[in-house]
């Protein structure tokens, strides 16, 4: 006679103790489901896991001490027996692809509902994907974006490319850095998070050589981006 399965043993991380508690209550409440631990940090969420060995984290992105991403890619190296699924409010395809890269298998967002969270913990730990369908969207996007820069350089030879590896996403935030527009008001008009508008300005000020935005602003000008 085989024995019943036990429940799927979860862990989960969220800096918000509003929303950590939430799921504590929510995910703990439904059959099939058992919350051994439930941490505030990347580094809290690795304790957890190393003295509980769940079959599960769920694990948002941006955290103090150690975020969503560098948790993930250490959960791989060191316990890569624990599926790991992503639930955050971000959807911008840098948040996304860097999650997937280091090694998430699933993407969810926090309009899911806890039903669709218990499937997507349950799916990763079989070893299957599951992605909110925003998150297709974005990879959908990021997809298709290089081969649509392969026909536009195919349409328009003569194009140039950006300067100093510059993609054309730097080219874009570069011109609204030198447009005078803050990092909010960036992320608010390209539809990106913080965190990305935040990531590309790095980028951008090692690829041109800017300390700052003043620097970044005389890059601009002497480029005519602007």
């Amino acid at each position: 006679m085989t024995a019943e399965p036990g429940p799927l043993r979860v862990v989960i991380a969220d800096d918000q103790a509003s929303v950590r508690e939430g799921l504590v209550l929510l995910l703990g409440g439904l059959p099939g489901i058992e919350v051994v631990g439930a941490a505030a940090d990347g580094e809290q969420a690795l304790e957890l896991v190393a003295e509980h060995r769940p079959d599960a984290i769920l694990l948002d992105l941006h955290m103090p001490v150690l975020d969503g991403i560098g948790a993930t890619r250490r959960l791989v190296a060191e316990h890569p027996g624990v599926a790991i699924v992503v639930l955050t409010t971000y959807v911008d395809d840098s948040s996304v692809l860097e999650a997937l890269q280091a090694g998430a298998r699933s993407y969810l967002t926090k309009d899911a509902d806890r039903t669709d969270i218990a499937r997507a913990l349950q799916a990763a730990a079989g070893g299957l994907t599951v992605f909110d369908p925003r998150v297709h969207d974005t990879l959908l996007a990021a997809a298709v974006a290089p081969a649509q820069s392969q026909l536009e350089r195919a349409a328009d030879p003569g194009r140039p490319a950006p300067p100093d590896g510059l993609t054309h996403r730097e080219v874009e935030i570069l011109a609204l850095i030198s447009g005078g527009l803050t990092n909010p008001e960036i992320a608010e008009r390209l539809y990106l998070s913080n965190h990305t508008v935040k990531t590309h300005i790095n980028r951008i000020f090692a690829k041109t050589g800017s300390r700052d935005r003043v620097a970044a602003i005389g890059y601009a000008r002497r480029h005519n981006i602007g």
